[in-house]
């Protein structure tokens, strides 16, 4: 099922691609722990060290994980924030990179990496979301390496919910057991059925990405996945409008929509997305309990899949992890 396009002439969009899973993990497996975003506090921080631990992983911090910064906002400096994620990107004794917390930096620091070391290092499973979504965007257009929307080691979600926990671990260790997701949440908002590419996070943070280096073209082809935290009602209109009209969702195929907290009542937000996304005529779901939530899904992004509106499920073609 295809989107009408919402503006005259528009050129076609290339569809959004399959982007290359990293190996799974296994025990014993090194984890490097980066700070691209905000301040990090070190209690949060020690306590979700010890989960990655108890799951038999060796985490490593960066450098700079802990700076401050002037700002009272920002891990450290743009250039320490990049250089950590890049030296743990491209070290080979490292199985994975996973984000300390999101907040807000990721835009100040990306332009700082070196793409071109990055693509010669070997994929590796890489989590986040919030700010990370700024660098989902990054991997899959200069990496075109599949990333998931995830906890992060330092957020309270991760610390204080099993559930959040477990099935991170699944993914990352048994992904097989988790090609069929779904939440006893999620509602359908426009019925259908459809198959696509994952893609999305932080709808803020797609908005903001519009025009840059690291923006793919459109979401053509794609399943989208959305959600946000601290946007009114009608500022989350003038991004999916942003979007509208930047043609960036002509062809999307359907769209998975996560939490929404404290972006006022729901009812009104409800109404908000199904004002903007119903005349596309895809399947949407609501209500699907990933993102900015007090029990969060690990959403793989880059990877082919069905989405079941009625259902209400997602279901991977292949595993996120190989």
């Amino acid at each position: 099922m295809t989107a009408p396009s919402t503006g005259q002439n528009a050129p076609a969009r290339p569809a959004v691609p399959a982007l290359t899973r990293p190996p799974r993990l296994a025990p014993g497996d090194r984890v490097g722990i980066v700070a691209p975003s905000g301040a990090v506090p070190k209690q949060r921080l020690d306590a979700g060290l010890d989960i990655l631990r108890s799951w038999e992983l060796e985490p490593v911090v960066a450098p700079h994980v802990l700076d401050d910064h002037p700002s009272g906002y920002l891990a450290g400096a743009d250039r320490d924030r990049a250089a950590d994620l890049q030296a743990a990107w491209c070290d080979p004794t490292l199985a994975a990179v996973m984000c300390a917390r999101g907040g807000y930096g990721v835009q100040r620091m990306v332009d700082l990496l070196d793409w071109t070391a990055m693509a010669r290092a070997t994929p590796k499973a890489f989590i986040g979301y919030s700010d990370i979504t700024a660098l989902h965007e990054a991997f899959a257009a200069r990496l075109a390496v599949a990333t998931l929307h995830g906890p992060m080691t330092a957020t309270e979600t991760f610390l204080t919910d099993p559930a959040t926990q477990e099935h991170l671990r699944r993914t990352l260790f048994a992904p097989q057991d988790t090609v069929h997701i779904t939440s006893p949440t999620a509602r359908t908002l426009v019925p259908g059925r459809t198959r696509g590419v994952t893609l999305g996070g932080c709808v803020s943070l797609l908005a903001a990405d519009l025009g840059t280096p690291y923006a793919r073209p459109g979401a053509a082809g794609g399943i989208l996945l959305l959600e946000d935290v601290g946007e009114e009602p009608y500022r989350l209109d003038r991004i999916l409008t942003q979007l509208l009209r930047a043609s960036w969702l002509d062809g999307v195929s359907g769209v998975v929509l996560g939490s929404w907290r404290d972006c006022g009542p729901y009812e009104e937000v409800r109404a908000l997305m199904l004002d903007r996304f119903g005349p596309l005529g895809i399947p949407v779901v609501e209500e699907f309990g990933f993102g900015h939530c007090s029990s969060t899904l690990t959403m793989p992004l880059g990877v082919p899949a069905v989405l079941d509106a009625d259902a209400g499920t997602l279901t991977l073609e292949v595993p996120a992890l190989v």
